[in-house]
């Protein structure tokens, strides 16, 4: 089978298509035939030597997500027939024509959705559902603010609260990706140099400021979404893209009553990756085509893969960068 393989850790010139022996298929989990693999910032990471998958994963086999076709099932998978169209997520190795997971970590695809649009949606829906719903209890009425809402994660997230009634405001470093989000934000921000948002976010709540944050950039914002977060506010950080060190005005956490989170989904349990697949399942996937609707940004055939990675690295991607098999 074709697969994308890390020659060094470096820049996209060390991606290659390798020839690789097909998995095979283990109790309890799917081999699924893939035609689509979202390419996210992980993968990024992954390729630089920054961000290797968990135990038992090649670290040379980026990909953390997919969507195809159930080719084998293994013994005493109950979820899935062969033939069945899928998407999932995994914690490597998903960009490749098979790629086999547990049984817990794919969906099906729903009537009249692509496999192409479907690649777009696991890892950010996923992500962004287990961050806001699971995690903040983010309620109707309610105020978010995001940050990086551009991304996959953060359009996902975006259409997640206001299908559960919640007041958006987004932040996006360029007016060009604030353009494209206006349709599923009620207030669009670009930090000023520092950045400096939190005025505008009290502003936008009427002085009362936002009850959750969800921060993909990490870095100089932390302090701004101290300052953003209402009486009783919750902020969960899920990206570092801007850094992993800031200042922490201890005194404004505790005369807030602040609770601060921080979540990864890669490098969870199969049994905690599950139960946030099944609340997905649950939550997200009837409203496929309807209330959640991923943007995709660029789709490359997967022999173009430096590309694809080149323009994430670009950060000039409005939503997901697809390669198909």
């Amino acid at each position: 089978m074709r697969a994308v393989y890390i020659i060094e850790f470096g820049g996209p010139e060390s991606l290659e298509i390798r020839e690789m022996p097909e998995p095979s298929v283990a109790q309890g989990k799917i081999k699924v035939r893939v035609s689509h693999a979202g390419v996210n910032r992980a993968d990024i990471l992954q390729r630089r030597g920054l961000y290797p998958g968990p135990e038992g994963y090649d670290p040379h086999r980026p990909g953390l997500e997919f969507a195809g076709v159930v080719a084998e099932c293994g013994e005493g998978v109950s979820r899935f027939n062969t033939g069945d169209r899928v998407f999932g997520i995994t914690s490597g190795e998903a960009q490749a024509e098979f790629v086999v997971v547990d049984q817990r970590l794919a969906a099906v695809v729903p009537e009249g959705i692509s496999l192409e649009i479907a690649a777009a949606v696991p890892e950010a829906y996923v992500t962004a559902h287990d961050a806001l719903v699971t995690q903040a209890g983010l309620g109707k009425g309610e105020a978010l603010l995001i940050h990086a809402a551009a991304s996959g994660v953060g359009i996902a997230a975006c259409q997640i609260a206001k299908a559960r009634g919640a007041k958006v405001i987004a932040t996006s470093r360029t007016a060009e990706k604030l353009d494209e989000l206006i349709a599923y934000c009620d207030h669009a921000i670009i930090p000023e140099s520092g950045p400096i948002f939190a005025e505008q976010a009290i502003e936008l709540t009427e002085g009362r400021g936002v009850d959750v944050v969800l921060d993909l950039v990490g870095g100089a914002y932390f302090p701004e979404n101290l300052k953003s977060l209402a009486s009783k506010g919750r902020m969960i950080l899920v990206g570092l893209t801007a850094g992993r060190k800031a200042e922490f005005d201890m005194g404004l956490a505790l005369a807030k009553r602040l609770t601060i989170k921080g979540t990864v989904l890669r490098s969870r349990s199969v049994e905690e990756k599950g139960e946030a697949m099944a609340a997905f399942a649950s939550d997200v996937v009837p409203g496929l085509g309807r209330e959640y609707t991923p943007i995709i940004d660029t789709v490359f055939p997967v022999e173009s893969v430096r590309e694809a990675h080149e323009r994430v690295e670009s950060n000039k991607n409005i939503g997901k960068v697809i390669l198909s098999f």
